[in-house]
């Protein structure tokens, strides 16, 4: 093993579960498969609110002695290579000031995710500087907002208003999800009584494989079926919502999508709690275009005006490709969109550099797991060779180039053009299949016809090795290996 620094660019442990306070935020995937493969998930709770999630993450870093490599309230602000000594050369920016500090490293990680950590998406709104409410976006909630007994209208119908809307709805006076067009929503129980059975009966560890190869079948079980009968499944997803919500409720207005499952994320509900604030008059929907906001509110294009004390924007996150770090080789900047994904965790024409992004269809840190494992394998090979620098080459010109995500949804259309792009065929596609990318990452070889494997006799030595315990990579992050 070598000597690792992690570079965190926040103050704290716990990357998005940290970052985001607002009330109810939650993860939409399920803990056994969202959290770490090494470590079982052991709450109760299968789908989990941000505090237990940061708890987690926390008892992570401390079980495997990882706070020592991680060095908090590091932004990486700069990343170059040279290929003369096969090494990174990092800059990093000290929060709270302008100081920053110079890494180098033979390898570079980057665990910074999909989205910007300083600011996430709003649309500019008519009238907004009329309106004589408070405005706030999920992603920066005041600490001191109190919204009780108040009127409160949610903008937005993905993973974050569904959450917002039952939380809120507890105590405010009355919630409004107000939303273009609505999205598919599914509820799914917040317990899962076979693994909390499993776990009685033959311990969490062993537990944990069960409940992990379950839920991983029929999360791509049901999106398979998505993409291969969309009708079925359409209706199915439908006639759930229907069966929690009212007879009277106009499901075919507010939770009848215009495009087939899965062409977007399928929003989870746990215990169906959306349909059940509905249910009791606590929360409603409103499904049409905004006009302008008002001194007391929003009007509407049907000419309907939503009186609000509060209005909440969850309209959706900014993504960002690698956390906004400047790349470059040989002093030539390197612009994440002009290179192309190998296997999806490495970049055409850049050398010793490995990227975790998730899965889109499936619990994120599987593919982070499978990333990771790759990664060391490819390590020890270059190792037992006596290689310093490795380098995928797109050189194949039957391979297309297309982009890294194909879902249609606005946050990613509004950014994917920043990404590295997706090859469509051999080691360049992005698989969003957990099946295939078992077989691609973990069965497959390390060596590949597309990687230029290079000795750098006159590279500088690395860091004496020492012992270190295997970790997660905290998210965000940066590693320098």
């Amino acid at each position: 093993m070598y000597e690792k620094d992690i570079l965190e660019s926040r103050d704290a442990i716990g990357g998005t579960w940290d970052l985001f306070r607002y009330p109810g935020i939650r993860s939409d995937s399920d803990m056994p498969t969202f959290g770490y493969g090494f470590k079982p998930w052991t709450h109760r709770t299968s789908i989990a609110g941000g505090p237990l999630i940061v708890d987690y993450l926390r008892q992570t870093v401390s079980q495997y002695g990882l706070a020592r490599h991680i060095r908090l309230g590091h932004r990486v602000v700069s990343a170059e290579f040279s290929s003369a000594t096969g090494r990174w050369t990092v800059t990093a920016r000290h929060s709270g000031s302008r100081r920053r500090t110079t890494f180098t490293a033979r390898f570079l990680f980057l665990g910074t995710g999909m989205y910007d950590h300083d600011a996430g998406f709003t649309p500019e709104f008519t009238g907004i500087e009329d309106y004589a409410g408070t405005v706030v976006h999920p992603q920066h909630w005041p600490a001191d907002l109190d919204y009780t007994g108040k009127h409160v209208v949610v903008i937005g119908s993905g993973a974050t208003a569904v959450t917002l809307v039952p939380s809120m709805a507890r105590t405010a006076g009355h919630v409004t999800m107000l939303q273009r067009s609505p999205g598919y929503v599914l509820s799914l129980p917040a317990h899962d009584a076979l693994a909390n059975l499993l776990r009685n009966l033959i311990g969490h560890r062993r537990a944990h494989r069960i409940v992990r190869r379950k839920n991983i079948m029929v999360t791509r079980g049901v999106y398979r079926a998505s993409r291969r009968l969309p009708g079925p499944v359409r209706r199915l997803l439908i006639a759930d919502v229907r069966r929690r919500l009212p007879r009277h409720f106009d499901v075919d207005t507010h939770f009848t999508p215009r495009y087939d499952p899965w062409d977007q994320r399928l929003c989870v509900v746990p215990d169906g709690d959306l349909f059940e604030a509905i249910t009791a008059g606590r929360a409603s929907v409103a499904t049409d275009h905004i006009d302008r906001f008002t001194r007391t509110g929003i009007r509407l294009r049907s000419g309907q005006e939503l009186t609000a004390d509060v209005v909440v924007t969850a309209t959706g996150l900014t993504m960002s490709p690698f956390g906004k770090i400047r790349l470059s080789v040989d002093g030539r900047e390197t612009r994440p969109s002009d290179t192309t994904a190998f296997k999806a965790m490495m970049l055409s024409g850049v050398p010793n550099l490995v990227f975790a992004l998730g899965y889109t269809n499936l619990s994120w840190t599987l593919k982070i797991d499978l990333v990771c494992e790759h990664f060391c394998r490819l390590l020890d090979h270059m190792d037992a060779h006596g290689y310093d620098t490795v380098e995928p080459v797109l050189d194949d010109p039957a391979v297309a180039r297309v982009p890294y995500l194909d879902l249609n949804s606005n946050y990613v259309l509004r950014s994917i053009g920043d990404f590295p792009r997706a090859g469509t065929s051999g080691p360049w596609t992005v698989e969003m299949a957990y099946e295939r990318d078992v077989q691609r990452l973990r069965e497959g070889p390390a060596e590949d016809s597309a990687l230029r494997f290079t000795a750098v006799r006159q590279a500088p030595p690395g860091p004496p090795p020492r012992p270190v315990p295997p970790g997660p990579l905290p998210a965000p992050g940066r590693a320098a290996r």
